[in-house]
């Protein structure tokens, strides 16, 4: 009997506005040779239409023949949430762990090839690892940093991960009826949206409140520090310097 593969990659770690998309690919060894055939590779190397197009055939060809596709958003409000307890890093093996379980059995048996998002891929294989449990214990873990262009299964995780982060700030977009542009802290258009979106009495829900780039500009338009999200919907408001 084959084994599985399962390739886990995410889109959207580092900007300022949207999610973080995790996904979880699993197929059988075997069908490594279909996705190349369908293109799958890095999204970081394929044009918005080419990561689109592929990115239906690949859902396409899981839905007939019965790969597992596990796909987590986790919204900026979780992120916020969960910076005030822990790190990114830590919510990350979380969000792949979600995904994996997603996407397959802990009772079969296989290997997980995982898009590392710590500077220390050992570490980041272990957490994961312990995450996963022992009910994963027939399964191999491997984290790699640009797992993504060393395996075709990863590399058509990101494609999916990818695809789904840019509807999502399409529909974003759509809604606030702005330019939001790449949604990194650097990108000039991303920088105009979020002193838009900081004007009101509150950050708007799309933007990672507990990110600098937020907390600084709420600062320039407030005048006070940004206030404090929980993942259930409620804020804080945080006391000035000047209260103390």
């Amino acid at each position: 009997m084959s084994g599985l593969k399962i390739g886990v990659d995410e889109a959207g770690r580092g900007p300022v506005i949207g999610p973080l998309v995790v996904c979880a690919l699993c197929i059988p060894d075997e069908d490594e040779s279909v996705l190349r055939e369908l293109g799958a590779r890095d999204s970081k190397e394929l044009s918005p239409a080419e990561r689109r197009d592929i990115s239906e055939k690949i859902l396409s060809e899981a839905e007939s023949s019965g790969w597992g596709v596990g796909i987590v958003i986790c919204e900026a409000e979780r992120i916020d949430s969960n910076s005030q307890y822990s790190d990114l890093n830590r919510l990350e093996i979380e969000l792949f762990a979600e995904a994996i379980e997603a996407a397959a059995e802990s009772d079969s048996r296989g290997t997980v090839m995982a898009d590392a998002c710590d500077v220390n891929e050992e570490r980041f294989t272990r957490r994961l690892v312990s995450r996963l449990g022992s009910d994963w214990s027939k399964w191999k873990v491997f984290s790699r940093h640009g797992m993504d262009s060393q395996n075709v299964v990863a590399g058509a995780a990101s494609i999916l991960a990818k695809v789904r982060r840019d509807d999502a700030i399409s529909v974003t977009e759509a809604q606030l009826g702005i330019t939001i542009g790449s949604g990194y802290p650097s990108d000039p258009l991303t920088k105009g949206a979020v002193k838009q979106l900081v004007s009101g009495e509150l950050p708007h829900e799309c933007l990672r409140w507990s990110w600098s780039t937020v907390s600084d500009a709420w600062m320039e338009v407030h005048g006070g520090p940004v206030p404090l999200r929980s993942e259930n919907g409620s804020t804080t408001l945080q006391p000035s310097l000047d209260e103390w």
